[in-house]
């Protein structure tokens, strides 16, 4: 495999490196503080092009790829993960509506979303129906040209501010095969029935928007299928097979932004008349962070490779999404203990680091759930 960036993606991943130092930097903390995102960190983004790169030019994305996408959300995570969550969250499921969608939905929502005049969502998960898809209760009725639509939805991105959310829902409850009773639907958030309750006092992701979702006999037509009926379950496994890259490159920045902060603190700090970088335990813990960070930034490249190839391997992507969130929380932990009694205090930066990572390891499928999907694939089914 060739390793090196094109000249390309040296080119965006320096334009996403800019915009997040010279933006983030000092909002990070307010917005953490406040609970809140600065919807002119969006527009701004969608300005310089680096919403959904991987969208068709046709659609108004700039018709690149997912490795080029893990760029620019690695750099965006180095600086701040919940600034970082907050602005590729407005175009999270979009992979699944290109994939699926039909023409008219294409041209409906993906330009939009593309030029930061919308933000969209996923509605998959459920108070009894977590790393179990399979077990999402959320009806979906046909009445005439209708979907009439019924459901809790837990820890749900964008729940307030989206535009639409993409909402897996069970449409054939009595087909035989369980995986064929459920669809994905485009439910628009401003339709009589929809309630969205935002979560306060998150251990992470602050600035960015999440929380409950009720569904009261919501009707949509039935125009905003998502793909075919019957097929949503399998549409939820493709679109995690792209998802889960991302939230791997989230995991990448995290570390890489992690070992920067307790790299410069050694440097600096002294103690017994000396830089902690001179103390050769100190040595051996930077140099296990550096190690383990570039080991999750290869594997996040090579699985996001593998979906620009047309050849994606949940496997693969199982395997970078959890490794790089394990190597996130690991390299900011590490940092911490660098930074001594000055890690524990948030103007020091690393604590907000930790705090963020955690979630990586739990969202998306949590890192039991993909080490299953690896073991499974290795040992085959039995």
């Amino acid at each position: 495999m060739y390793f090196s960036l094109t000249q390309d993606q040296v080119n965006i991943q320096k334009a996403a490196r800019e915009f997040s130092e010279g933006e983030f930097r000092e909002l990070a903390r307010e917005l953490d503080k406040k609970e809140m995102f600065d919807d002119r960190l969006w527009k701004k983004a969608a300005e310089l092009g680096f919403l959904g790169v991987f969208i068709e030019e046709k659609y108004e994305g700039m018709g690149m790829g997912y490795l080029d996408q893990c760029l620019i959300v690695e750099e965006f995570a180095r600086v701040d993960l919940g600034i970082a969550h907050a602005i590729e969250s407005t175009f999270f499921g979009t992979q699944l509506i290109q994939m699926v969608g039909s023409e008219e939905q294409k041209c409906k929502y993906l330009p939009p979303i593309c030029n930061g005049k919308i933000r969209m969502g996923m509605a998959i998960t459920e108070p009894d129906a977590g790393s179990d898809v399979s077990s999402v209760s959320t009806t979906a009725v046909l009445d005439n040209d209708e979907y009439v639509i019924s459901g809790n939805k837990v820890f749900i991105t964008n729940c307030s501010v989206a535009d639409f959310l993409v909402v897996l829902c069970v449409t054939n409850p009595e087909h035989p095969k369980v995986h064929q009773r459920f669809s994905t639907i485009i439910v628009e958030t401003n339709r009589p029935g929809y309630q969205a309750m935002p979560y306060h006092g998150k251990l992470s992701l602050r600035a960015s928007n999440t929380g409950d979702v009720v569904l009261k006999n919501v009707r949509v037509p039935k125009e905003n299928l998502l793909g075919k009926e019957g097929q949503g379950f399998y549409n939820i496994m493709e679109f995690f097979n792209r998802s889960r890259v991302q939230v791997a490159a989230l995991g990448v920045g995290t570390a890489q932004g992690a070992l920067d902060k307790a790299v410069s603190h050694v440097r600096k700090r002294q103690q017994f008349g000396k830089p902690l970088a001179q103390f050769q335990l100190v040595q051996g813990k930077i140099a296990e962070m550096a190690t383990k960070t570039e080991a999750a930034r290869s594997l996040c490249y090579r699985a996001a490779s593998k979906l620009d190839s047309g050849t994606p391997d949940p496997g693969l992507s199982s395997m970078a999404k959890w490794y790089c969130a394990e190597v996130a929380v690991q390299v900011a932990d590490e940092a911490i203990q660098l930074h001594g009694g000055y890690g524990i205090l948030e103007e020091y930066g690393v604590a907000h680091y930790w705090r963020n990572a955690k979630v990586l390891e739990i969202f998306e499928g949590s890192k039991e759930v993909e080490k299953v999907i690896v073991a499974k694939k290795i040992l085959g089914r039995f």
